[in-house]
């Protein structure tokens, strides 16, 4: 993104750094986020959106898919992994002993509609 969108690794640095200050960073069992499925994706997104997602995904350079989103190289992977997160953190909650979990994740929350990009996402 460029450098004034409010998306940037400045961002999750901020949370990171805030859980440090506040003592929190010790609370945490932080984990590796897996990559999310197809299948998971299709819960959400139409088929049709996460073709065309692949399509114009480039190799270099960002592709705007409206005024606040663009897609970077490692924008699909970053998403996957942003859904794996949510998707394994509520699984450990359902399943327990966990009852609470939080994503640090880039992109942040889901704004896109099931077939249009919209708010960063």
């Amino acid at each position: 993104m460029s450098p004034r969108h409010p998306e940037s690794p400045a961002r999750l640095a901020a949370v990171l750094d805030h859980f440090e200050e506040t003592g929190l960073a010790g609370d945490l069992d932080l984990c590796t986020a897996p990559l999310a499925t197809h299948a998971d994706l299709v819960r959400i997104h139409e088929n049709a959106y996460l073709d065309q997602l692949q399509r114009l995904s480039p190799a270099t350079g960002l592709v705007a898919l409206d005024p606040d989103t663009a897609l970077s190289p490692g924008s699909l992977r970053a998403a996957q992994l942003a859904t794996g997160a949510a998707t394994a953190a509520v699984d450990a909650v359902l399943a327990g002993p966990d009852r609470h979990a939080f994503c640090a994740v880039r992109p942040p929350g889901h704004h896109a509609e099931e077939g249009t990009a919209m708010g960063f996402c």
